[in-house]
């Protein structure tokens, strides 16, 4: 692995927990522009740790916007019956409690939760309209969202009946997410997803935003351009460049400050500031909401705040989409996030509490009114990437802004000021990062495989083909029954749900060896060739991350035996003896590493 200077103290993020641990130093000079993970003993300051939450506010903000703008704008003709601040505020109300909930006993992974692709192209063709052919200039009227003037607006029940239509699709796919997740779904599919079936996911993750991306920037090129090109140099040019400003005294020393890569860790809320400040200087108005002095200062979200959400057999269908195509792209958040932070893959009651805890908070978001569920943010996770930080403490921080958030609509109102290329900006670069991480897990398998060749340029080939042919058909598929109709259009629609179910269909039907698979020995995991290489005991320590809190963990027995899949087995703990692990036991998370980070034992870790 890369490494900074060793006049630098590397920052690594060490997984989801909020501690930290001390690196020693390389006796050798290596490359000062290379980055990699670090951390130091102690948790993040909290300043520092509400500086990273903002940023990833930020990222939430812009998917958040985004995605229900392209919903929106595609609905039937008439007026708003409510603020679009208000559904913002129901949506970012949920994704809080999903993020608080996932990070507490889910798959205990610092994911922020946001609504996502894999909502919006189902809820599009529940609307019947398809998808757009061709880019839109964003100043186009069509994409200016008005308050409808009164009762009478013209389409005004049509518009509201679609939008409760995409609400019970919500709840649907809420509901058997949930469903998946009880019942180990998520365990059984995952020890057959090698890095063939997960790195094409990744890639077409990455690539699948990418006109929507563009729809965005070309509001104004030259402040997207600006945007990413302050990113860039932010985060890569001058990411190692430390400063001692702000230093933090670790916990565990009396004297070592710590200097900080202030670029690197604000990469994303430097550059945003900027292009804003920038945009409002220059009296550029390049949003498509119209602000509501009738927003509310304070607002309670709850059911049935403008209507239930409407089940029919259509909003079933495209709910079976949600849920197939969300739980696809968690399960490959999940193995993503595990990558960057050096942990092991995933285990299985690991991804099932994940899996059924978003479900819950789908659920919460269709019942609230919103017309996006939530799901695990590759954009967030890119931003991980981005900044080389990440813990629960983080985490924990998004999702209590974000549930005070939700309680204003009159300050999410403030997301809707952002100029529409700093969306576009934000999300380009997030989701290339997702895409090179994507592509670095094929060095997992044997790439020069002509069978592993095959699978990669298949999958990620139809899954990018089918959906840009389904968009520009002449006609659209119809097979007589409008239920089955919006499923198969839906399904077919989505980038990442073919990706891993031809990547899945392909690795498992195939014949290859183990080590051309990328599969080790006896550790059938997406990321086992990386693990094989790992001491046993490195292997188990990280693992631990994934466990419940130690006070949940004791429930364990008490839940009923066809739900036990949501709880470690005893194979799966590091400590089998059941006595407390010995400090410092999951502070080095990096093989080679040996040095311990006092004061962290593994009941502190679990109570956090």
């Amino acid at each position: 692995m890369s490494r900074s200077p060793p006049n630098a103290i590397q920052l690594r993020s060490v997984g989801s927990q909020g501690t930290m641990a001390s690196l020693p130093q390389p006796s050798a000079v290596q490359n000062p522009s290379s980055h990699s993970w670090a951390s130091v003993c102690g948790s993040p300051p909290w300043g520092l740790s509400c500086l990273l939450a903002l940023q990833h506010i930020l990222v939430l903000a812009s998917l958040l916007c985004a995605s229900h703008l392209l919903l929106l704008q595609c609905l039937p003709a008439g007026g708003l019956s409510s603020s679009p601040a208000q559904l913002l505020a129901s949506s970012l109300f949920s994704c809080g409690v999903s993020t608080a909930l996932q990070t507490w006993m889910g798959s205990r992974l610092p994911l922020i939760q946001a609504p996502s692709l894999e909502f919006l192209i189902p809820g599009l063709v529940l609307t019947s309209q398809k998808l757009p052919l061709t880019t839109r200039t964003p100043g186009n009227s069509s994409l200016v969202l008005r308050l409808c003037g009164g009762p009478g607006c013209h389409g005004l029940e049509l518009w509201n009946t679609s939008l409760r239509e995409v609400s019970g699709a919500v709840v649907v796919s809420g509901l058997l997410q949930v469903m998946l997740g009880l019942f180990g779904g998520p365990g059984h599919l995952f020890p057959h997803c090698g890095p063939l079936v997960l790195a094409p996911s990744l890639v077409v993750a990455g690539l699948s935003a990418h006109r929507e991306v563009a729809l965005f920037c070309s509001a104004h090129w030259g402040l997207a351009s600006l945007l990413i090109l302050l990113m860039v140099v932010c985060s890569q040019h001058l990411g190692a460049r430390l400063f001692p400003p702000h230093p933090w005294r670790r916990a565990s020393t009396s004297s070592t400050h710590t200097h900080i890569p202030v670029f690197r860790l604000l990469s994303v809320l430097i550059p945003v500031a900027c292009v804003w400040i920038l945009s409002a200087l220059l009296g550029l108005s390049i949003t498509p909401w119209e602000l509501s002095t009738e927003a509310p200062w304070f607002w309670l979200p709850h059911p049935a705040e403008w209507d239930w959400p409407l089940l029919t057999p259509r909003a079933l269908a495209a709910g079976i989409s949600m849920a197939l195509a969300a739980s696809t792209s968690s399960l490959g958040c999940y193995a993503l996030c595990g990558q960057l932070l050096h942990l092991p893959s995933p285990p299985p009651h690991a991804c099932s509490r994940g899996l059924s805890l978003e479900g819950l908070g789908s659920v919460l978001a269709g019942l609230l009114g919103s017309p996006m569920g939530t799901a695990s943010s590759f954009p967030n996770v890119g931003t991980v990437s981005l900044l080389q930080a990440g813990s629960r403490r983080v985490a924990h921080l998004v999702g209590l802004l974000c549930v005070v958030l939700g309680l204003s609509p009159r300050l999410v109102q403030l997301f809707t000021t952002i100029p529409l290329p700093v969306l576009g900006g934000v999300l380009g670069v997030t989701q290339a990062v997702v895409l090179s991480t994507g592509f670095s897990s094929f060095h997992l398998a044997d790439i020069d495989s002509g069978r592993n060749v095959f699978i990669v340029g298949f999958s990620i080939f139809m899954a990018l083909l089918l959906p840009r042919w389904f968009r520009e058909a002449p006609v659209l598929l119809s097979t007589g029954w409008s239920p089955l109709d919006v499923l198969l259009r839906s399904l077919l629609t989505e980038p990442i749900f073919l990706a891993g179910l031809l990547g899945f269909l392909l690795e498992n039907t195939i014949p290859g060896t183990q080590l051309e698979r990328g599969l080790g020995q006896g550790l059938p995991s997406s990321f086992t060739a990386q693990e094989v290489r790992m001491p046993q005991k490195s292997r188990e320590k990280p693992a631990q991350e994934y466990e419940l809190p130690f006070s949940i963990q004791n429930l364990c027995p008490c839940i009923p035996h066809p739900l036990r899949c949501l709880c470690p087995l005893p194979e799966d703990s590091g400590n089998e003896e059941g006595v407390p692990s010995e400090p410092g036991e999951t502070a080095d998370l990096l093989p080679g590493f040996g040095e311990q980070c006092p004061g962290s034992s593994r009941e502190e870790l679990r109570s956090q």
